[in-house]
């Protein structure tokens, strides 16, 4: 039996009256009693109500459309058999060969039945909405990928075929058109002004069932699942089949699309996100301008900047985006950038964690010259950095580091080095630096994940160039008894190690 609660309008109504004595003097100098009113505030009345979303809904449902997707696979071929119109070439052998049944051979029946055949079978349901009145929709790139037609239906039961613009996977925002004129739109909305607890609905159609209204809060802003999207999250019941409908705020403007939900089961469990308007309206644009969309990038693999390794760095707070590696030739490389560096703004926007890093650098115009600002050795430095195109896969596979000859580890750091060969410093595009050759179980650099044949580049603000330079830098930050950051080279990457050595 469910319990079903209704909205109660709480309203709060106070009234007194409050009598204290006071005090005055009289002629003759003595104090006389006086009875004097005090009236209390007057009468409050606080209304809360849910909104009424009616209104809303009646406005932004024609703009909202049901996208069905078909794609064409391949079906065996019919026999062509008369009196066994369904049977294919397995089964005529079959009976030819059990049965003796006289069937036609694959070649008496002619070249055009053994040929492979192409079927149009229904591929999945999802939903869109209409930003402009001549027929442009936007949905998620997820709903259309690998179909073959695309159809769009309308609340008036008019169905399109509707033309793909261009998908743009990293953000999972898709743009189509059809061919229509005068169709209602949704206004667009400014979801950087969204906050958190406020209403909003979602419409769409989940499994199926069109123009299904769901209502909720804004439970959180920024959430980071992708390189590309701060996600908008809600509590909106999001479903299969909501996936490209729009998010609405109580003014009827569209702030973000419906895209992912958090679910062990396959439905929903109260997190669903939403893809920012911001971010889909400036995706769109580029895919309706070029049918593609183009972004920055700065060839740089980075890290998020954790509190020790902060502390360790001198960084007055965990913020910024930690470079590990850097490519060869690639922008940060001609700028000036180092492994070990940590960007702390991209133009004129500030870094505050690493997940910024390839969002800001992506919405920046290939080509474009912006000023970096990084951290390095203890100060801020400053930079002009000209931005690439983004490339499809720039990976370099990493290379393992081949130990040398052991020596003594009895020292702070539990560690011996040799000299970086210069075989090694061609191999990993390096200067200077030692090779730690052998580990003391229980030394500080092993407990803190230091391996053989990583390549100790720097202590804290010193440049690692000799083994007999180590030494004395290492006891050098011994005496200061604080943690220090140990810079290390892994393969292609360059790790910050945070440690407090022993003595």
């Amino acid at each position: 039996m469910k319990k079903i609660i209704s909205a109660l309008t709480l309203s709060v109504a106070t009234s007194s009256l409050l009598v204290l004595p006071t005090f005055a003097q009289n002629n003759s100098g003595k104090a006389a009693s006086v009875a004097s009113t005090v009236s209390a505030p007057a009468p409050v009345s606080a209304v809360r109500t849910y909104p009424d979303f009616v209104d809303l809904v009646e406005k932004a449902n024609p703009a909202v459309v049901n996208i069905r997707t078909t794609e064409k696979v391949n079906v065996r071929s019919a026999s062509g058999i008369p009196g066994m119109p369904g049977l294919d070439e397995d089964q005529a052998e079959f009976f030819r060969r059990f049965f003796g049944v006289p069937l036609p051979t694959p070649k008496q029946q002619g070249p055009n039945n053994r040929k492979p055949q192409q079927e149009e079978q229904n591929r999945g349901v999802g939903s869109g909405f209409i930003i402009e009145s001549n027929g442009f929709i936007l949905t998620n790139a997820h709903v259309i990928e690998g179909a073959t037609t695309i159809y769009v239906t309308l609340t008036d039961k008019r169905e399109f075929k509707a033309k793909l613009i261009g998908a743009d996977k990293r953000t999972d925002v898709a743009l189509v058109k059809i061919e229509a004129a005068g169709l209602p739109r949704l206004t667009i909305g400014d979801s950087s002004k969204v906050r958190v607890g406020e209403w909003v609905l979602a419409i769409g159609s989940p499994f199926g069932l069109e123009n299904t209204v769901t209502a909720g809060i804004v439970s959180a802003k920024s959430r980071d699942t992708g390189d590309y999207l701060p996600f908008i999250q809600t509590d909106v019941a999001v479903n299969p089949g909501n996936s490209g409908g729009p998010l609405l705020n109580t003014r009827g403007e569209v702030v973000g699309i419906n895209s992912q939900i958090f679910s062990r089961s396959g439905g929903y469990m109260g997190i669903s996100f939403a893809i920012p308007m911001d971010e889909a309206m400036r995706v769109s644009n580029q895919l309706k301008s070029s049918g593609k969309v183009s972004r920055g990038r700065i060839g740089v693999a980075i890290a998020e900047v954790s509190k020790e390794v902060a502390e360790s760095l001198g960084l007055p707070k965990a913020r910024g985006a930690l470079i590990r590696n850097i490519e060869v030739g690639a922008p940060a490389d001609k700028a000036g950038l180092e492994p070990g560096d940590v960007i702390l703004s991209f133009g004129d926007k500030p870094i505050e964690k690493s997940s910024d890093l390839p969002r800001i650098v992506g919405d920046t115009k290939p080509g474009t010259t912006s000023p970096i600002v990084v951290w390095r050795k203890g100060t801020q430095k400053e930079f002009n950095i000209t931005v690439a195109d983004l490339e499809p896969t720039p990976k370099v596979a990493a290379k393992k580091a081949e130990p040398e000859e052991a020596a003594s580890t009895k020292n702070a750091f539990g560690v011996a080095v040799i000299d970086l060969s210069e075989a090694k410093k061609k191999e990993l595009s390096l200067k200077a630096g030692v090779e730690i050759t052998a580990m003391a179980e229980d030394g500080v650099l092993s407990k803190a994940g230091a391996r053989v044949g990583d390549v100790i580049v720097r202590l804290s603000d010193v440049d690692i160039i000799a083994a007999k330079q180590f030494e004395i830098a290492m006891k050098a930050v011994v005496k200061n008894n604080k943690s220090v950051a140990v810079f290390i080279r892994r393969g292609d990457s360059t790790l910050v190690i945070p440690v407090k050595p022993g003595k």
